[in-house]
């Protein structure tokens, strides 16, 4: 835990080792759930582009968070690392979720983001294509936050 919100180690430039941590930091947080915390993962003016959403700031990151949880209900991801470079990380990820009407939604994506020297994201580019699934398709079942180590990955899960 970093001991400064300036600062999120590891550090770029990133190693095979640190860019696989700091994807599943990220995907740690986001199963957490909690808005506040993640947003101090990005610098204070961070630049997004979610989908259609273009986003900047911590503030504005709270904001989306909250109403993006508020829609996807018992929501489960995983990230994978797919490439990196200095202070790039490429990432695939699957995320489930319900609304509220019950209709289950695996949702699949990439994004790229950049770094800045103290380790904090600055830039973060997703695109996302939501597949309605059944229940009984689910593959994420563990309980609502941190994956469990044993969980199989994404590329072991053939997503």
């Amino acid at each position: 835990m970093p001991t400064n919100l300036d600062e999120r180690p590891p550090f770029p430039p990133f190693t095979h080792d640190t860019a696989i941590q700091k994807v599943r930091m990220a995907e740690d947080a986001w199963n957490n759930q909690d808005p506040e915390r993640i947003a101090t993962a990005y610098s204070s003016n961070s630049q997004w582009r979610n989908r259609a959403e273009f986003i900047t700031g911590r503030e504005q990151i709270i904001d989306f968070l909250i109403k993006k949880w508020s829609k996807e209900l018992e929501y489960r991801l995983i990230k994978e690392l797919w490439a990196f470079d200095n202070n790039r990380i490429a990432v695939r990820f699957a995320y489930e979720w319900h609304n509220e009407s019950n209709e289950w939604f695996r949702s699949y994506g990439n994004e790229n983001w950049e770094f800045d020297e103290n380790g904090l994201m600055q830039c973060r580019y997703a695109s996302i294509n939501d597949l309605p699934i059944k229940q009984t398709d689910r593959k994420f079942h563990w309980p609502q936050g941190h994956r469990p180590e044993h969980h199989p990955s994404l590329s072991c899960l053939n997503l």
